[in-house]
């Protein structure tokens, strides 16, 4: 038995308008990544308060969260909480290994007088907005722009 669309010929105006349609758009991809069309960018509000912070692990599984400008231990994560702060952290410290960065540079933690918070890693030009998370995640950081009694 033959298949009996085996001898049809192609239509070639569905042809070409598919590979018209795959070249527009690359045309137009490209044109956009180039001269920025359709980039949307916010501006931040201006920072209400920045603390400088360092993360250090503690033997006890534990993290220190250190004051940069006064090397002062400010709060201590205890082993098994705050695991919103830990996974954050932990992004950040994996790309800085990455880029064989080390944990001497403080990370900084911005109020913003619109009430967000921005945590960002000036060693990697990376930031976070972490209202993005929720409130509830966001509220974990906002504890750490106080100092507290550390142990």
């Amino acid at each position: 038995m033959s298949d009996p669309f085996f001898d049809a010929p192609m239509p070639r105006w569905p042809l070409l308008s598919a590979s018209a349609l795959v070249a527009l758009t690359l045309v137009a991809a490209t044109w956009g990544r180039m001269t920025g069309a359709g980039h949307v960018s916010m501006v931040d509000a201006p920072a209400t308060q920045v603390r400088e912070l360092r993360f250090e692990d503690r033997r006890d599984g534990g993290v220190s969260v250190i004051n940069a400008r006064t090397d002062h231990v400010t709060q201590v994560l205890a082993p098994g909480h705050d695991g919103f702060i830990r996974a954050t952290m932990r992004t950040f410290a994996r790309e800085r290994k990455r880029r064989d960065i080390g944990p001497e540079q403080p990370f900084l933690l911005t109020a913003r007088a619109d009430g967000r918070l921005t945590l960002e890693d000036p060693a990697v030009q990376r930031s976070v907005d972490l209202a993005a998370f929720g409130p509830t995640n966001a509220a974990a950081f906002a504890r750490l722009l106080t100092d507290k009694d550390a142990p």
